[in-house]
């Protein structure tokens, strides 16, 4: 099997949070030139400070995933930088949840679904788009989670735009598969991350209690374990592998 990405253009969004840096990092490691971007280019510097020295490269372009327009300029500068586009990591997401649905404001609720569904859905469209007009296979994968399948209290938006994100996953995955695009989706757990972190921290919980809680294994997960995931799922080595959600998650479904 090989995971092996020299000569292929990838697109990576929210790709300064942990596990979008992590996986830009991934990609361009195994050769792919990767176009990163994300709302803000504040931790731009640190991303492209993981490009490697061999192998691919990270690119960087500050676009909003939930406007068409931003989304379709990201697509367009990797395509007039290498003329092609073969893989695609949807990672762009906000939590920010601490109350129950009844309480859950309307506002709160449609910028959760503006970043997490309507990103997810504008990237696809114009990422298979751009696939398509290439005439080549190519890969998607989009960052769900384990609320994709088990909600956690008061997180009721961000567990129904996660639920969104599969349906999102299986439909393209079923429309493309002829055209050899495959569309994924990985399921992370608890994962050691900036967004982790602060909704620990808005909580009001501790880390190794946390953790107990959402892994059998004992420990958060790294980024660089979703990464791990993202480059098989967009690798040649899962060509038969379309429409499914891989959970990392330290066997947190699992119990």
């Amino acid at each position: 099997m090989s995971t092996d990405l020299h000569g292929t253009t990838a697109i990576v969004t929210g790709a300064t949070g942990g596990m979008g840096r992590a996986i830009s990092a991934r990609l361009a490691a195994a050769g792919a030139e990767v176009i990163a971007t994300d709302l803000s280019d504040a931790d731009a510097d640190v991303l492209l400070a993981a490009s490697p020295s061999e192998g691919g490269s990270i690119h960087f372009v500050r676009a909003d995933v939930s406007v068409g327009d931003e989304v379709a300029a990201v697509v367009a500068a990797a395509l007039s930088r290498t003329g092609r586009l073969d893989s695609a990591v949807n990672a762009a997401a906000i939590e920010f949840e601490t109350v129950p649905l009844a309480e859950c404001a309307d506002g709160d609720f449609d910028r959760m679904m503006r970043v997490n569904v309507r990103g997810v859905f504008l990237s696809m469209k114009h990422e298979i788009q751009a696939m398509l007009d290439g005439g080549r296979p190519g890969s998607i994968v989009n960052i769900a989670s384990t609320n994709s399948f088990r909600p956690q209290h008061d997180q009721p938006a961000y567990t129904a735009s996660k639920h969104a994100v599969l349906g999102l996953t299986r439909s393209a995955a079923f429309d493309y598969a002829s055209h050899g695009i495959r569309v994924n989706a990985i399921c992370p757990g608890a994962i050691d991350t900036p967004m982790l972190r602060n909704a620990m921290e808005r909580r009001g919980r501790d880390a190794d209690s946390t953790a107990r809680r959402l892994s059998p294994i004992g420990r958060f997960g790294e980024p660089s374990e979703i990464a791990d995931a993202a480059l098989w799922l967009v690798s040649s080595s899962s060509s038969f592998t379309t429409g499914h959600a891989l959970a990392v998650d330290g066997g947190m479904l699992a119990s």
